[in-house]
């Protein structure tokens, strides 16, 4: 999943991305401060992937451990997933290297990665497990869970004042009361909520246990008809029919965040580093801006998120998967784990260096969600589905134009088996 660095409100930056990391020649040296001496280990990383200091830092940790050398190389996005799948096929493929957790099971499903398995033993055993399930592939630890990112709320703290509300809400009913207060008592939109904010709708079918496939035989299937995907569509229809919002337009059309910083929107629910771009095309909203947890049905479980960051991975051809491990017990520890969420505003991988991201108001009102999130489903086959025009987008606008649950998911059913029977 892309993500860039991004300075917002006092935060560290925000990052999604993909990269990874190159060996030269067979070493089978023991370890240990000089047991690499004169090798090196390569790592692509995505432009604007890895913080400047944490970067230098876990650099000097490595070198200092295994006599080792620890080269950076930036990699361009576009076309970045043909460009790793060209070199795991070549003789010297990356050591290691940082990938989309959505796309971790593609690579595993082609024998790409090497199995991590002793790694998840000594030092994975309290890695969040809502993290860690994209790195494991039919029971086989596959990559190492590195950060992830969420959606929260943003909203005006001026214009909650302006209806009367002091406090933001726990539960999700409160959260609706709250806004319809803010429509009834103030001329702000209550919510900026458009008919297909999808990463949000997978979100609440991650909240409420629904699979938006299944297996039928060898092969998988359209789930949109599931009562408990339609539960989820129902309460994102709740908050949509407070919103003026175009119903066939995603988050990025126009961007939430500049809609937003006219001042005449109560909230969104968006990435924190969003907050950003509010502030670049309005500087006076800055003051006003604050973020919470989206709230749950009960105030003890937020709501569900989708959770999109980053694995580790080592290439199953690598002839340096010792060292490359060596690096990921560094890059990993929490030390270096925790310096990496603090400097890139980013979810750890453990609940306990969550507290690095004190500080960082969006940050903090992401990290409760994140226990509870997860991922679009973790097949190869659903890449194909997110190409547009995503039957799932197309799914939310018609029961939002007033389609029933079922006949709308019947309406995109076809398209959607379609794209999980295409070839990988």
């Amino acid at each position: 999943m892309k993500r860039k660095l991004i300075a917002a409100i006092g935060v560290a930056g925000m990052l999604v991305s993909v990269a990874a990391c190159g060996s030269d020649d067979e070493d089978k040296k023991s370890g240990g401060a000089d047991g690499y001496k004169g090798e090196t280990l390569t790592l692509w990383a995505m432009d604007g992937s890895t913080p400047d200091k944490w970067q230098k830092d876990v650099t000097a940790a490595f070198e200092k451990k295994t006599g080792a050398k620890l080269k950076f190389e930036v990699q361009q996005w576009n076309g970045i997933q043909q460009k790793l799948t060209t070199a795991l096929s070549e003789e010297n493929p990356p050591d290691v290297f940082e990938i989309g957790n959505t796309q971790t099971a593609a690579y595993a499903k082609t024998g790409g990665l090497a199995d991590l398995g002793d790694l998840k033993e000594s030092i994975g055993a309290d890695w969040t497990e809502s993290m860690n399930k994209a790195s494991v592939i039919d029971g086989k630890q596959y990559a190492a869970p590195w950060f992830v990112l969420n959606r929260v709320v943003v909203y005006n703290k001026k214009i909650w004042a302006e209806a009367g509300i002091k406090d933001t809400p726990k539960t999700r009913a409160e959260f609706l009361k709250d806004l319809e207060r803010i429509g009834e008592k103030t001329d702000a939109e209550p919510i900026y909520l458009p008919g297909q904010n999808w990463y949000h709708f997978v979100g609440l079918t991650i909240g409420e246990g629904a699979e938006l496939v299944k297996k039928d035989g060898d092969k998988y299937v359209s789930n949109l008809g599931d009562p408990k995907v339609a539960k989820a569509m129902k309460t994102y229809k709740q908050f949509a029919d407070l919103s003026k919002a175009p119903k066939n337009k995603d988050e990025a059309t126009p961007q939430q965040a500049e809609v937003f910083a006219k001042g005449k929107t109560g909230a969104f629910i968006g990435m924190g580093w969003e907050a950003a771009t509010a502030i670049k095309a309005n500087k006076k909203i800055e003051k006003d801006i604050g973020f919470f947890t989206i709230p749950g049905p009960t105030a003890d479980k937020p709501e569900g998120v989708f959770l999109g960051g980053s694995n580790l991975a080592v290439a199953a051809t690598s002839k340096k998967q010792d060292l490359a491990k060596e690096f990921l017990k560094i890059a990993l520890s929490d030390k270096f784990e925790g310096q990496f969420a603090k400097e890139g505003g980013t979810i750890p991988n453990k609940k306990a260096l969550e507290s690095n991201l004190k500080g960082n108001p969006a940050a903090e009102a992401a990290a409760p969600a994140a226990a509870g999130g997860g991922t679009t489903p973790l097949i190869p086959e659903w890449g194909a589905v997110e190409n547009p025009p995503n039957p799932i987008k197309n799914y939310m606008t018609a029961v939002l134009n007033g389609k029933s649950y079922a006949d709308a998911a019947k309406q995109v059913e076809g398209e959607l088996n379609k794209r999980l029977a295409q070839k990988q």
